[in-house]
């Protein structure tokens, strides 16, 4: 395995400073510090962040060409992009994994946020642990791929 995506949705991009009572205060940098400390040698963590809908998308297109693995945190899309989930179904029907991750546990939080339409699709979910929740994710696919 060479890669490994980390793509991060709306408002990620102001992780240390946005509510970090609910977030944390270690911010994109820090993640992707400790993401590449816990990839094993040869591994590349492709951490990126956007706040929009159409590059998420495409950066999962990306992914399904290239049969690299995704941690995906899909923030507020979530709860509601069906394009967004739709690109998440092509990584897994192409024998992709994808691991939907949160930093707080959306079910602990406002009902809205309750709902996943990523969910269904993902190979697994991991919420609620903070920054650990990515690396568990990255755990979990060094293994699923192992």
């Amino acid at each position: 395995m060479s890669s490994i995506l980390v793509l991060n949705g709306p408002n990620l991009g102001r992780l240390g400073s946005r509510e970090p009572d609910v977030y944390g205060d270690q911010d994109l940098p820090a993640l992707e510090a400790l993401l590449n400390a816990e990839a094993p040698e040869g591994t590349t963590i492709d951490l990126r962040q956007t706040d929009d809908e159409g590059t998420l998308i495409g950066w999962l297109h990306e992914a399904v060409d290239s049969g690299a693995p995704v941690i995906l945190n899909p923030a507020a899309f979530t709860h509601y992009s069906y394009g967004l989930r739709d690109a998440a179904s092509l990584v897994t029907k192409a024998g992709g994994t994808l691991i939907e991750v949160h930093i707080s546990n959306p079910h602990a939080r406002e009902e809205f946020r309750h709902n996943s339409v990523i969910s269904g699709v993902a190979t697994g979910v991991i919420a609620g642990f903070g920054f650990e929740s990515y690396v568990l994710a990255l755990s979990a696919i060094l293994r699923v791929r192992a």
